[in-house]
């Protein structure tokens, strides 16, 4: 009985969250084709990128759905990364940090490249969403990641549809430094790597806490309260109250996580010593 409740709150899932990923492929088509935002066509690039490294790692490595899914999101958060990065720096070399993080330009200016960047993160994430459905790499009725993943398309294409807060977002993508340690943390038990005394996984967790706190936790709280800051600034529509409603979700995601990464040194502790006592 248990088994087949599962099955079926899977079913409603994929049933729900596949249409909402297909209306979402018609709209973004419908701004290519018929009101001719070939900018857009990045998007569909990083989809397809991300879905030819799929197919890549699932024939050259292993078959394993989620080892192959852990990986492509590992290049992903690395990818993404080292974007977010190279528009930053460029940003500043180029013209100066003088007004970089004024109100003008983070909600109505785009950084040089930063249109592509986050056209070609958003191709990921409907290439991931797409790749958890086929392989049922969720679970319960309302599965977390899918609604993440849902919630990221919306604000991430109707901010590109509307060619605002561009660079809002970009900053927001700082947290993929983070993601890269919670993906190698992931391979590295895939690979049975646990041993929590060795020198790489105390190495792995120290990077993994300095980029928790100084590339998610930290930068997340100081756009929020830039938000905050500016509300004065924005014009009346929907920006800033799914702005703000955006980052709430996000921090309160990022105080969750925080305490997974807790329970998840304990457990690792405890696999320890519980590995030590059995071999005395």
């Amino acid at each position: 009985m248990a088994g087949r409740t599962v099955l079926k709150e899977k079913s409603r899932a994929a049933s729900f969250f596949s249409a909402t990923l297909v209306l979402w492929s018609v709209s973004l088509w419908f701004e290519i084709l018929f009101d001719r935002r070939f900018e857009l066509l990045y998007v569909v690039f990083g989809a397809l990128f991300y879905q030819s490294a799929n197919s890549a790692i699932r024939f050259l490595v292993s078959k394993d759905p989620l080892l192959v899914n852990t990986s492509v999101s590992l290049l992903h958060s690395t990818i993404t990364s080292a974007s977010v990065l190279f528009v930053l720096v460029n940003r500043w070399l180029s013209y100066g940090s003088e007004g970089m993080f004024e109100h003008s330009q983070l909600f109505g200016g785009t950084w040089p490249w930063a249109y592509a960047a986050l056209c070609f993160s958003c191709g990921y994430f409907a290439y991931d969403q797409w790749d958890m459905l086929q392989y049922r790499l969720y679970s319960g009725w309302i599965p977390a990641i899918l609604v993440h993943h849902l919630v990221l398309l919306i604000c991430f294409t109707l901010a590109l549809y509307r060619n605002v807060t561009i660079n809002y977002l970009i900053l927001t993508l700082i947290c993929e430094m983070h993601s890269i340690f919670l993906h190698v943390r992931r391979l590295r038990r895939m690979a049975g790597v646990r041993d929590a005394k060795s020198v790489i996984v105390k190495v792995e967790w120290i990077l993994n806490w300095l980029t928790f706190v100084f590339a998610r936790f930290v930068p997340h709280i100081l756009i929020t309260a830039k938000l905050i800051m500016d509300a004065s600034k924005f014009d009346k529509g929907i920006e800033l109250p799914l702005a703000l409603s955006g980052m709430a979700g996000m921090n309160l995601l990022n105080a969750l996580l925080g305490i997974d990464l807790l329970n998840a040194v304990r457990k690792e502790s405890n696999y320890q010593k519980t590995d030590q006592s059995h071999h005395e």
